[in-house]
């Protein structure tokens, strides 16, 4: 109940909601979590064809590394541009000398609009951005959510982690999409 509690925003009543929720818990491993699915690195469309549309797979993100991964609802939306990314690009020398081999923001969007994106936030050279093109990865984690109403569709939740060697040591939800409580840099930190 303790690391649910840690990763759902430190009160019991928020574990209990995160036990019922089901999300991915401390502990697990992300790679066996989500099996077979791969992640879009953020780059131009002459990058994509270059590559030939290529995906990396998520051994090849976490497996004998040290990582922090957020993810959050999509690009150019008000608390993942004006919160949640700058709070990882302002702390990214704290986490790196915490022994952080990368950092990485995942969204349901496409590789091309998170490169954008990424650009416009001067944010490339800090952090790793990774599409889900399809929310698999965020499906797989129970960490889907529909935000039709707000003409996103099915999104991911507000979240971060650390992870080591594809084990999950920390792990925080916010309650609401717009919330910004427990998954920012600062939180984070304090976890590692």
């Amino acid at each position: 109940m303790a690391a649910l509690a840690r990763r759902a925003g430190g009160s019991p009543a928020a574990a209990l909601w995160a036990a019922a929720r089901g999300f991915a818990s401390v502990g697990s491993d992300i790679v066996s979590a989500a099996p077979g699915v791969s992640l879009q690195k953020a780059r131009s469309w002459d990058e994509g064809v270059a590559t030939k549309f290529s995906t990396t797979p998520l051994k090849d993100i976490f497996h004998g590394k040290k990582v922090v991964i957020f993810g959050l609802p999509g690009a150019y939306t008000g608390v993942c541009s004006q919160s949640h990314v700058p709070s990882y690009k302002n702390n990214i020398d704290k986490l790196k000398a915490k022994g952080i081999d990368s950092v990485i923001c995942v969204a349901v969007n496409d590789p091309y609009v998170l490169n954008g994106w990424a650009e416009k936030l001067q944010a490339k050279d800090a952090i790793e951005f990774y599409g889900d093109l399809d929310g698999s990865f965020h499906k797989s984690l129970d960490l889907e959510i529909d935000l039709s109403a707000a003409l996103l569709g099915r999104r991911s939740h507000r979240w971060s982690a650390f992870v080591d060697d594809g084990k999950i040591k920390a792990f925080n939800v916010e309650k609401a999409p717009s919330d910004f409580k427990v998954s920012g840099a600062e939180v984070i930190l304090d976890q590692i």
